[in-house]
């Protein structure tokens, strides 16, 4: 008989800062949470402004000194491939720090999270040989024309704590692509992925300084890292209200900036739709990482004819589901991600239930002899709401998901627009016709028709209106990480 491996050992965290592992220069720990128990993990520095300020420094310096930006992307290339392997190398290590650290299931994040993390790196690496080529231009007057793509300089990469690995992959790899540096502020309370990514950077081979990731208090750090003149672009993703926070104090040294926000994304069920299908793929959209996902499908229109029935049967699903422990390989239901996020949640069914929605399944805390501690909250089904009501129209980022009739396709279209947010949709209908229709109406980044929650590293990402601006993922992104330059050569004799 096989005996269940170890689980790996969590040593404390440290900053990583011009190649090196370094304490806060004031000593300061904080100590990282399992949402599953409560326990302790283990102790990460907490960074001051003078370290953040000593991993710009760093970058800075890499980047007008160093070998990366200057490197054949070619070379650049081989480094992030290298990364990719060493990423598939260290799967279990990996997904079970993303696991103890926001209580996501084990078998989503060494299953899901970890391999679309190496095909980013594998992704970009050979995008860089490919996308970031200049062009030459016939102009009116006599000179030899083309254009030039240079990295933007030193990259401030802010991200959140519900896809910590994916959502710092997904702005590392093209960031370091285009052969620009980074500091990485990750979630406060979901730091162990990023430093263990920076760990197998370095040891693909990225030069010191290319990448430094401080861990610590998010809205200190966050501003500062925002606020240095020596930063010339962040993307962050998170909060709408943050990132406009992010817009107004970017605008002082006029940093480029790419945001991805939050979202209240529709998911509509037409009466043709294979209901089989559209019933599994809405638990999916709503309730998938506990529903903490910024394109999760949290508002589910459903024409009126199949309303009854699809809402009894998401209803019925939601209740049948047991929460577990993440570590568990059975488990695909897990806790909240932090202590915050399960009391917000709590208001939020509260604020549904004084608004007069009707609570078909859920709205709870969940506790069992197995799971007696733990941010667990049991999958919620409102029906009776309308789109006017603060849970459709307002992100909450867990497992709540409101099911709202509509009657006609003009009436979906105004339903699914009517907030503003617009990072995401999805539409299930039999009617190809329909279905492009209803892709080019609907105000959202992505649009996706009898399925939801779909990935992949060619595909860009990002939001209309409220739900931030530019592109993560694919080639579309590879322009938020470059400036183009002309250049004009005169060829008069």
């Amino acid at each position: 008989m096989t005996e269940t491996p170890a689980p790996p050992v969590v040593g404390p965290g440290r900053l990583f800062i011009a190649g090196s592992w370094t304490d806060a220069r004031d000593g300061r720990t904080q100590a990282t949470v399992n949402p599953a128990d409560g326990s302790r993990t283990t102790d990460v520095a907490a960074a001051s402004v003078q370290d953040l300020d000593a991993a710009v420094e760093a970058a800075r310096r890499a980047f007008d000194e160093g070998p990366w930006p200057r490197m054949s992307v070619h070379d650049r290339a081989k480094v992030l491939i290298r990364a990719a392997e060493l990423i598939e190398r260290d799967a279990q290590e990996i997904g079970y720090l993303e696991t103890v650290d926001m209580g996501k299931p084990i078998s989503f994040s060494v299953g899901h999270d970890v391999p679309i993390a190496a095909q980013m790196y594998r992704y970009f690496g050979g995008l860089a040989t490919s996308e970031l080529g200049g062009a030459t231009r016939p102009t009116a007057t006599p000179t030899f024309s083309y254009t030039l793509r240079e990295p933007v300089g030193v990259v401030g990469a802010i991200t959140p704590f519900n896809f910590p690995l994916l959502l710092s992959c997904s702005k590392l790899a093209p960031a370091l692509a285009a052969g620009n540096t980074v500091v990485h502020k990750p979630a406060e309370t979901t730091p162990l992925s990023a430093l263990k990514i920076a760990a197998l950077l370095a040891e693909a081979g990225l030069p010191e300084g290319v990448l430094n990731v401080v861990t610590g208090p998010g809205t200190e750090l966050g501003r500062a890292l925002v606020a240095h003149p020596k930063v010339d672009k962040v993307t962050f993703t998170g909060s709408t209200a943050i990132g406009q926070s992010i817009v107004r104090s970017a605008a002082d040294t006029l940093k480029k900036v790419t945001l991805e926000l939050g979202g209240k994304s529709a998911n509509i069920v037409f009466a043709d739709a294979y209901l089989d299908q559209a019933v599994e793929d809405a638990f999916w959209a709503g309730f998938f990482n506990s529903g903490q996902v910024c394109v999760a499908g949290s508002r589910l229109l459903v024409q009126r004819p199949v309303y009854d029935e699809v809402a009894g049967r998401i209803a019925e699903r939601a209740a049948g589901v047991v929460p577990g422990d993440p570590l568990d390989p059975g488990t695909y239901f897990g806790p909240l991600g932090h202590e915050g996020q399960f009391r917000k949640v709590a208001e939020y069914v509260e604020v549904g239930l004084a608004d007069g929605a009707e609570l078909a399944a859920g709205g709870s805390a969940y506790h069992s002899e197995q799971q007696p501690k733990g941010l667990y909250y049991r999958p919620t089904v409102f029906t009776g709401a309308d789109n006017t009501m603060r849970i459709a129209q307002e992100e909450i980022f867990g497992p709540v998901l409101t099911v709202i009739p509509f009657d006609t396709e003009e009436e979906a279209v105004a339903l699914a627009n009517g907030t503003p947010y617009g990072l995401a949709s999805g539409v299930h209908t039999r009617d190809v016709k329909r279905a492009h229709r209803m892709a080019r109406a609907l105000k959202a980044g992505t649009c996706w028709v009898n399925t939801y929650t779909q990935f992949d590293s060619s595909m860009p990402m990002g939001g209309y209106k409220s739900s931030g601006y530019g592109r993560e993922l694919g080639p579309e992104t590879m322009e938020s990480y470059t400036q183009t330059k002309s250049v004009w050569i005169d060829q008069r004799d």
